[in-house]
C-alpha cells in the first residue's frame, strides 16, 4: 500500500483494485476519496445493486447523476477509508456545486420550519370563519307564519 499517516490513509488505484478483489466488500472511489460501503449497502435507498455496479470503480459521475442530498453527503463521510493518491486522481472529475435542497435546509437549520405549522393553522382558521359565516341562522326562521 501507499504511504500511510496517522490522520489519513492514502491508497493508489492499484491498492483500491486489490481491496475490491474481495467479493464480500463494496469498495468505490467518489471524488478521489475511497469508501467501503459494505455495511451500508443493504440500507441504501436506491438498493444494494446500484452500489455493487460501482464496486472497484470511480463512482463520482454516477454519484452526481443521482443528485444526492446534503444529508447523504454528510452520511458518506462515515464510510471513507482513505484518499486516492494524487498521482491517480481523475483528471477531468466532473464536480457539481452543492445545492442545498430547501427542505433539507429548513429541517436542519430551522430557518423556515415555522411555515410547516403556520400554513395549516391559517387554513383551519379560514375554514372556521367560513363555516361560521355560512351557518348563521336565517332571520325568517323565528318569524311566525303569515296568515293567508
Amino acid at each position: 500500500m501507499a504511504d500511510t499517516t496517522p490522520d489519513k490513509k492514502i491508497l493508489t488505484l492499484a491498492d483500491v483494485k486489490k481491496l475490491a478483489e474481495d467479493p464480500n466488500k463494496c469498495i468505490m472511489i467518489i471524488h478521489n476519496h475511497v469508501y467501503d460501503v459494505t455495511k451500508f449497502s443493504e440500507e441504501h435507498p436506491g438498493g444494494e445493486e446500484v452500489l455493487k455496479e460501482q464496486h472497484g470503480k470511480d463512482a463520482s459521475d454516477a454519484f452526481e447523476d443521482v443528485g444526492h442530498s446534503f444529508d447523504a453527503r454528510e452520511q458518506m463521510k462515515a464510510f471513507q477509508i482513505a484518499e486516492l493518491h494524487p498521482d491517480d486522481h481523475k483528471k477531468n472529475a466532473r464536480s457539481r456545486p452543492l445545492v442545498i435542497n430547501s427542505t433539507d435546509y429548513a429541517s436542519n437549520h430551522g430557518a423556515i420550519s415555522w411555515i410547516k405549522w403556520v400554513i395549516p393553522l391559517v387554513i383551519v382558521i379560514v375554514a372556521i370563519i367560513y363555516f361560521r359565516a355560512m351557518a348563521r341562522p336565517d332571520p325568517d326562521i323565528n318569524r311566525p307564519p303569515k296568515a293567508i
